[in-house]
């Protein structure tokens, strides 16, 4: 669809992040219906569309000129859209019904943040109910490949990339990742934003979809639930910090006196 609007000289993909979004299918399907006036047809975009209507009058200006051929092929391109839509949700409905009776399983996976139904879903398919497979979390994450490569002869390691594994779990865990880390107060956020400095995004997303896997092994295998410890994690970490500073100065000789000193009983009577 975007090379037939660009064969057009139809500039819409530059200002629409999403070609297949409400406001740009509202104006294709317009478009295609016999509508040519480029004003009418930005009218249609939404209004939190960032794009403004005289950029969008700009983009569309072509469509006054525009051939009655390329409405056809553009009309027949979003009828085909919508067939594959409709194949897509029978699909999802068929795999729904499958896995009804694995509810519970699909359920305990959509709480891990950056998971949704649709990856519970498709993990379920890859690697069972109950990851009987995979004797541990380990093994399913070297047969996923979200673990570190061990390329090592003679003692000496050339290389760390991870093995191939399963290529469909892989982007499938990549793309969990990306959305896990945005979820704020999360143990994955506070991870990402402790790792990324040193390692750079696209290794600490690997890194993240290895702790993702190794959970997924442990919440289908062991029937258990997902347990957000985010905030109680940061709150121990700075504990934790702050008790070893204490410690590190008394022993260069400072004397620590807490900024809050409770009243003594003989204070209070």
């Amino acid at each position: 669809m975007e090379s037939l609007l660009e064969e057009a000289h139809i500039k819409l993909s530059s200002l629409v992040s999403d070609l297949l979004g409400a406001s740009a299918r509202c104006m294709l399907k317009a478009l295609a219906e016999g509508e040519t006036n480029p004003a009418a047809l930005a009218a249609l975009a939404d209004s939190k569309l960032p794009a403004t209507p005289e950029q969008l009058c700009d983009a569309l200006g072509v469509c006054t000129d525009l051939k009655p051929v390329y409405q056809r092929l553009l009309k027949m391109a979003l009828e085909q859209l919508q067939f594959l839509e409709q194949q897509i949700g029978k699909l999802n409905q068929e795999m729904a019904s499958l896995l009804n009776q694995h509810q519970d399983a699909v359920e305990r996976l959509v709480e891990v943040p950056g998971l949704g139904v649709d990856s519970a879903q498709q993990i379920i398919a890859e690697v069972g109910p109950t990851a009987a497979t995979f004797p541990s979390a380990k093994c399913l994450s070297s047969w996923v490949g979200a673990c570190p490569g061990d390329d090592e002869s003679a003692g000496v390691n050339y290389s760390h990339r991870s093995p191939k594994g399963n290529r469909h779990m892989r982007r499938l865990l990549n793309q969990t990742a990306n959305a896990a880390v945005k979820a704020k107060g999360s143990i994955f956020e506070i991870v990402y934003r402790r790792s990324v400095p040193r390692l750079g995004h696209n290794q600490t997303i690997g890194a993240i979809a290895h702790r993702q896997c190794r959970l997924i092994w442990l919440i289908l295998h062991q029937g258990v639930r997902y347990e957000e410890r985010g905030p109680a994690v940061t709150k121990r970490s700075k504990q934790l910090r702050t008790s070893k500073m204490l410690r590190q100065l008394r022993s260069l000789g400072y004397r620590i006196e807490p900024s809050n000193p409770q009243p003594s009983r003989a204070q209070g009577q």
